[in-house]
């Protein structure tokens, strides 16, 4: 099993960046498609960016697009979501998430091991 912690999180303005960190311990993740989830109070949990075992396909929700980047250092164990231009809407508990065998989704149903989450806060 894996086991994956974020960090990065935190109280920043509109029109800021912040880049989270999920690092994974336990069985090697190497091979998993890794991605990133948000949930806002009172909302259902949405898919944010996703990416391949070795970093060539990402994919990112519209919402995100062109403001995102996923990444991963397979070496370091890490997965990382440089998040840029940040806005109110962005406000939000952030998951790291894997699937097994580099499988693609966008559904949280499809996720196979998540990460306890990081608070990101966008004040306006």
């Amino acid at each position: 099993q894996v086991q994956l912690v974020e960090s990065g999180g935190g109280l920043v303005q509109a029109g800021d960046s912040l880049r989270l960190s999920c690092a994974a311990s336990g069985r090697a993740f190497s091979g998993d498609r890794m991605g990133w989830f948000r949930q806002a109070t009172g909302k259902e949990r949405e898919f944010v960016a996703s990416i391949g075992w070795n970093g060539g396909s990402t994919y990112y929700a519209d919402s995100v697009k062109g403001r995102f980047t996923i990444s991963r250092d397979n070496d370091k164990t890490t997965v990382y979501l440089q998040m840029n231009s940040l806005r109110p809407a962005d406000t939000a508990v952030y998951y790291c998430a894997g699937r097994l065998g580099d499988a693609f989704f966008t559904s949280p149903r499809n996720v196979d091991y998540w990460g306890k989450g990081t608070l990101v806060t966008v004040s306006s």
